[in-house]
């Protein structure tokens, strides 16, 4: 491994995109997914685990939990940093990219970047025509938010706890065609099953101040039903289930979600 070596732009994206797929609580050099990155990277994984909470000195977010990171992060550290953040659009579809390529992830196959597995190739049969070069940069960024949310949940739905990958979305508590902006904003997302999505946003369901589970006046009525009681009022006024380390999503924006589309009647 090489040792002393300086980080480039181009490294620090890449760090930068998996940065978002762990939480605070996993920047170690036990990690898979760092240990997967360090080995491509040519570096030791405590090399890597170290810049990345380098990193965290600059997270907004962790400052407010009274988390400061490490200690030592270098001007360009702090460049990247806010080239990252202020060109999302840009710089997430780039990195996830420069990631897919780094681990051989090519045409139709999966990057999973999973914090217990590490990162691994899934193979997927081609499902159409090759893409344009817009929709492309678009799917990039739709993969790392569908990661990062994942996993900033542990990788289970926040209502039920269910923990199967492939039944699980990355909700939009904004919707993504109006909110440009919190595309790619972790804090605008929510790790639901496919049932859950959907009823969230056809807002069935929504979140108090407390991100305790709401149901609509039409899934209120319609509670006698055995599916509905076991898959919603089950849940009805419990806590949207969240690792302690997590970014909690945006008060604001879930208020926004109950203004907008909650169903009250």
């Amino acid at each position: 491994m090489a040792s002393g070596k300086r980080w480039t732009r181009d490294e620090l994206l890449v760090a930068l995109n998996l940065y978002h797929k762990l939480t605070f609580g996993q920047l170690h050099a036990r990690q898979p997914v760092i240990v997967a990155l360090a080995e491509k990277l040519g570096r030791s994984a405590g090399s890597v685990a170290m810049k990345l909470c380098n990193l965290a000195s600059f997270d907004s977010a962790l400052k407010l939990r009274g988390i400061k990171g490490l200690p030592g992060a270098s001007a360009l550290d702090r460049t990247v940093w806010d080239e990252f953040h202020e060109q999302l659009d840009e710089t997430v579809p780039a990195s996830e990219e420069a990631l897919r390529a780094m681990f051989g992830a090519k045409g139709e196959s999966e990057l999973e970047v999973s914090p217990s597995d590490g990162i691994r190739v899934r193979r997927r049969p081609p499902s159409g025509p090759t893409e344009i070069e817009a929709n492309v940069k678009l799917r990039r960024g739709q993969e790392y938010f569908r990661a990062a949310v994942l996993n900033n949940f542990g990788g289970r739905c926040g209502v039920t706890g269910l923990a199967v990958r492939e039944l699980l979305i990355a909700s939009h508590i904004l919707p993504w065609g109006a909110h440009a902006a919190e595309r790619l904003n972790v804090r605008n997302g929510l790790c639901l099953s496919r049932l859950h999505d959907a009823a969230f946003d056809q807002g069935l369901i929504t979140f108090d101040d407390h991100l305790r589970l709401v149901l609509s006046a039409r899934l209120q009525a319609a509670l006698p039903q055995k599916t509905v009681v076991e898959n919603f009022g089950a849940y009805e006024g419990a806590p949207l289930q969240l690792p302690s380390d997590a970014l909690s999503p945006d008060p604001a924006f879930l208020a926004e979600h109950r203004r907008t589309l909650f169903r009250k009647s």
